[in-house]
């Protein structure tokens, strides 16, 4: 038994001796980069690839966006300016049509029309 404790001793100082020199190279291999490269990126590549692709989607969707609100700006300020003129013509022809305007243009165009001096009648025909 007593032959047992040196071996158990001597297992131990290895053990303590390989913590030391895997931390030692861990702490080498970091300040080297290639724990950095080897472990940690290439296990996770796909991850890094699969968030790249969600962030580029994400700043897709941005413009997208942005393009469509200009756009539908765009789109309601010609509806504001259209409407703006669809009113301008119509008080246009409504003034236009009035009687009095027609009758001066007639006037001035010398169309030889007379205003009627009499209301308008309705014929009644006798169906036999």
């Amino acid at each position: 038994m007593a032959e047992e404790k040196p071996v158990e001793k001597k297992e131990e100082q290895k053990e303590e001796k390989t913590k030391k020199v895997s931390t030692g190279a861990l702490l080498r291999d970091l300040m080297s980069g290639s724990t950095i490269t080897d472990k940690i990126i290439l296990k996770n590549l796909g991850y890094i690839l699969m968030l790249t692709l969600l962030g580029a989607i994400y700043i897709a969707n941005r413009f997208h966006a942005e393009k469509l609100t200009r756009e539908a700006a765009r789109l309601q300020k010609e509806v504001k300016d259209l409407r703006s003129e669809s009113l301008s013509t119509s008080a246009d022809l409504m003034y236009a049509s009035k009687q009095s305007e027609v009758l001066r243009l007639v006037k001035d165009r010398d169309l030889n029309l007379e205003e009627l001096r009499e209301p308008p009648f309705e014929l009644i025909v006798d169906k036999k």
